[in-house]
């Protein structure tokens, strides 16, 4: 899946998300995409930085929940913490304002859409498999927090 494609799927997602409530229903499909590129990548580029993220949560005691996300079973949920953990307040903060959402329905989005992301991005283990499957993940995430 292109990285216009994903986030086109994570913007679905996240609109269609009980946690993002009415005000996240209603917003642009491409406004939202934009804002959740610059969230998880670099917006210069227009990217989704799955790699970074997975590094994120590997180095924040969430493996088994990105293990989760990048194998072929169910998703295993999100905390509203694990959101805020993983991106960080600021850019919560910075997210929600860009789509005049509040910080509460911006999370509640989130903790829905990237699961979701996550998920579509590793569709057939190319991504996965770039790494070395699940173990080369966690691998790798052990050489970059020294675990």
């Amino acid at each position: 899946m292109d990285m216009g494609s994903l986030l086109k799927m994570g913007a679905s997602a996240f609109m269609n998300s009980n946690g993002s409530g009415e005000a996240g229903s209603g917003l642009d499909s491409d406004m939202l995409s934009n804002a959740l590129a610059s969230l998880t990548g670099d917006s210069a580029e227009g990217g989704l930085d799955i790699g970074s993220l997975l590094g994120k949560m590997q180095g924040g005691g969430m493996a088994d929940l990105a293990a989760s996300f990048l194998g072929d079973g169910a998703n295993a949920e999100m905390e509203d913490s694990q959101v805020t953990d993983l991106f960080g307040s600021d850019k919560i903060s910075e997210f929600a304002s860009q789509l005049g959402l509040s910080e509460s329905e911006a999370v509640g989005g989130l903790r829905e859409a990237m699961p979701q992301m996550m998920d579509q991005a590793s569709t057939g283990g190319s991504l996965l498999d770039s790494i070395g499957g699940i173990s080369g993940a966690i691998g790798l995430a052990s050489k970059l927090f020294g675990k």
